[in-house]
């Protein structure tokens, strides 16, 4: 096949994937679900499970090996983009303001899966682990893939349903932040350990990442400061913002570039890259929005759809046993991640249902679940058959999130009509003294 022959075919097959993904936020979005749900579904829908099904001679059409290979690429620029975007929302001060609460939940959330994850994968060795895979390195990752909570998803669950800003949602975010910083952790532990082959190698590629890490905040993030407030070297507005573009991603690719020779994966660098951008910068933010309006609606539709050619829920079909498999990792996900979370905020003192709320909340996986399952499925220390089991895992703990908040919200704003009702005139002179102190509703 000709160059041109391949342009041809890649120009239709671009199109279709981010319409397709597109059309699936939107309807997913009309049913009270985050847009990634609708984008992942349509991932899996474009690649064996349906369209594979369906019209194995289109398919194969749109999605020969060399398309996909270019869509894969594509993809995995829009995943680093995406990457640098969650370091840079990261926001250490939801920890540092709710403290011991954020501590107390966010890690039983990640200790309670990977304890029972560890039972489960050894559990699914035998029959679900890639031929030669490392037994502590399958072990360690399907553990870790238990403890996952998708920081961003979670942020655009609790802004839909308007309590992102509540006490409620100031301790999911900090629990969040928390959760994601241990789990990268331990995922770059594994990372480094199937990389690595031997404890030492592991460690020693760790501690590298370390040094980096602290390289990053210590000289990086200082010059990048200063040079973000300086005038001399451009004073054009629309000059600094396309230099700061530029820098922005070029210093994206140059961090992944050093994180992936240190040994683990080029994601940990653009992760630490957007983490080491400054907060206050106005030109940093600036290329940051111009950034995610090219990348999230054109290029991390591409990753959606590289994983979704690599879900192939036939083989579930092919063989009960997986549905079976299927159950279990959906019970140890649910279990370890809402359960965890439900009974740390419990012992901590929280009621009910603020204790179901969070529970529910830490246990959405979303796109950095994906993320993680496709390092390991690249990586080899999982299958394609426990591959398509976990991506399921997490599109179904994924969509339960939001209907469980909404429910647990109705019930929480029944009672409160209630206790309002008798206390009508109490509540009359509560208002009127709270708009006298000129405070939000939202607050």
């Amino acid at each position: 096949m000709s160059v041109s022959e391949q342009i041809s075919r890649l120009l239709l097959s671009l199109p279709l994937v981010i319409l397709a993904c597109r059309v699936g936020a939107m309807v997913l979005r009309r049913l009270g679900q985050p847009p990634v749900v609708g984008e992942i579904a349509a991932g899996i829908l474009l690649g064996p499970s349906l369209l594979g099904q369906l019209w194995p001679q289109g398919q194969k059409y749109l999605f020969p090996e060399w398309v996909t290979d270019h869509i894969e690429v594509l993809g995995q620029l829009g995943l680093l983009t995406f990457m640098v975007l969650i370091g840079l929302e990261l926001d250490l001060g939801h920890v540092r303001g709710n403290g011991r609460a954020a501590a107390v939940i966010s890690q039983t959330s990640v200790l309670l899966p990977l304890l029972l994850g560890v039972p489960l994968a050894l559990g699914m060795y035998a029959s679900l682990a890639p031929h030669g895979a490392d037994r502590t390195a399958f072990v360690l990752f399907v553990a870790v893939a238990m403890s996952i909570t998708a920081f961003p998803v979670l942020a655009r669950i609790l802004t839909d349903h308007g309590i992102y800003h509540s006490p409620l949602g100031s301790l999911a975010m900090a629990c969040a932040a928390a959760d994601d910083i241990t789990a990268w952790c331990l995922l770059a532990v594994v990372v480094a350990l199937a990389k690595g082959g031997s404890p030492l190698g592991a460690l020693t590629t760790v501690l590298m990442v370390v040094v980096y890490f602290a390289v990053m905040m210590r000289a990086v993030r200082p010059l990048l400061a200063r040079l973000s407030r300086s005038k001399r070297v451009l004073r054009d507005t629309g000059e600094q913002d396309v230099t700061a573009l530029v820098l922005l991603f070029g210093g994206m690719c140059l961090s992944a570039l050093v994180t992936d020779t240190i040994g683990v994966h080029a994601l940990f660098g653009a992760f630490l890259f957007g983490v080491a951008l400054p907060r206050s910068s106005v030109v940093a933010e600036r290329a940051a929005v111009r950034l995610r309006s090219v990348a999230i609606p054109l290029l991390l539709p591409l990753f959606f759809v590289s994983t979704g050619l690599r879900t192939d829920i036939g083989m579930l079909a092919a063989d009960p046993v997986q549905w079976l498999w299927l159950c279990a990792v959906l019970a140890v996900a649910v279990v370890g991640k809402w359960g965890g979370g439900t009974v740390a905020a419990r012992l901590i003192g929280r009621s009910w249902r603020e204790a179901l709320s969070l529970g529910a909340l830490m246990n959405c996986r979303g796109l950095t679940e994906l993320i993680v399952l496709n390092i390991g499925l690249e990586l080899g220390v999982i299958g394609e058959d426990l591959f398509t089991v976990l991506v399921l895992m997490a599109l179904i703990t994924t969509a339960v999130t939001s209907p469980a908040v909404r429910a647990l919200g109705r019930r929480t704003d029944t009672a409160q009509e209630g206790i309002d009702s008798t206390e009508s005139g109490a509540g009359d002179r509560v208002e009127s003294t709270v708009v006298d102190a000129g405070t939000s509703p939202e607050g």
